[in-house]
């Protein structure tokens, strides 16, 4: 007994070298990551004599004014509510589809693995081609290309592969034994799919819709060749950079990046007090 109360207080045993170089390493990938954007925040509160570099000239929040302003920025409100609402439609599309899928899939069919890798070949492609090629297929048929339908469509094929593969990814660890009981107890079909198994995969469903809908808010590459008229704000915001040279652009990024921080970690609570309440459940 003493002897191993002895060998538990003693001396905690000195970390390898490589862990501190690990750790300096990935202390640097954080640095590269994030430093860009601590800069964008910090230079978008410039004061209004400031410019787009250091050192800041006072703060204020001047510039995030300006984008509201009739002018220049005057088309910015508008890029971003059509961004918002393209991005929900696709998050929409992209989760049925994914889910449909998924459920599809958990029975395997002849051809089952060519459908998925055609499925997911967008992936690989350049994404400016995938544009280029739904815009010249709308010229070709005749068809004028606007926001929800050649634009939805090229964004879709950015974001269903990774609806895909986070359901795919769900469904695989999903026990079938309680779609079972469901069946012993008398469900329908459309019962069990309700009642049972909509209910344990809706954490794993808000997660695709975060992700489609983050994908498709900051979608620009297949977008720009396939959206007809009407820019989103990734375009706006890039069709504004030749032209404007002020903190205004920060002020932007800094608006459209919390915004994505908003929706992340808003579906970051909702499935956290989702997993906590059928926790309760479960012990109850």
């Amino acid at each position: 007994m003493v002897g191993g109360s002895q060998r538990g207080i003693g001396p905690r045993e000195a970390r390898p070298w490589t862990f501190y170089a690990l750790g300096v390493l990935f202390g640097t990938f954080l640095l590269f990551l994030y430093g860009p954007m601590l800069v964008i925040y910090l230079l978008s509160f410039q004061g209004p004599n400031g410019g787009v570099t250091f050192p800041m000239v006072g703060v204020s929040l001047q510039w995030f004014r300006d984008i509201f302003k009739p002018g220049q920025m005057a088309n910015i409100p508008i890029a971003f509510t059509r961004s918002i609402e393209l991005a929900a439609v696709v998050s929409l599309l992209t989760v049925v589809i994914s889910v449909a899928a998924a459920l599809g899939f958990r029975r395997r069919f002849p051809g089952s693995g060519v459908v998925f890798y055609f499925a997911v070949a967008s992936l690989v492609m350049p994404s400016l081609l995938v544009g280029f090629g739904i815009g010249l297929g709308f010229q070709f048929l005749g068809w004028q290309t606007s926001l929800f339908t050649s634009a939805l469509g090229a964004q879709l094929t950015w974001t269903l592969p990774f609806g895909l593969f986070a359901m795919f990814a769900v469904v695989n660890r999903f026990n079938r034994s309680y779609e079972e009981a469901a069946n012993d107890l008398g469900a329908t079909a459309w019962q069990r799919l309700r009642y049972v198994t909509l209910p344990i995969l809706l954490p794993g469903i808000i997660g695709v819709a975060m992700g489609a809908f983050t994908l498709s808010y900051d979608e620009y590459a297949r977008t720009t060749l396939a959206i007809g008229r009407n820019n989103t704000l990734p375009l706006e915001i890039y069709a504004l950079i030749s032209s404007a040279t002020s903190p205004v652009l920060f002020a932007i990024g800094t608006l459209t990046t919390s915004v994505s921080f908003l929706i992340i970690g808003t579906t970051l609570v909702v499935v956290w007090r989702m997993q906590r309440r059928r926790a309760v459940m479960v012990g109850e």
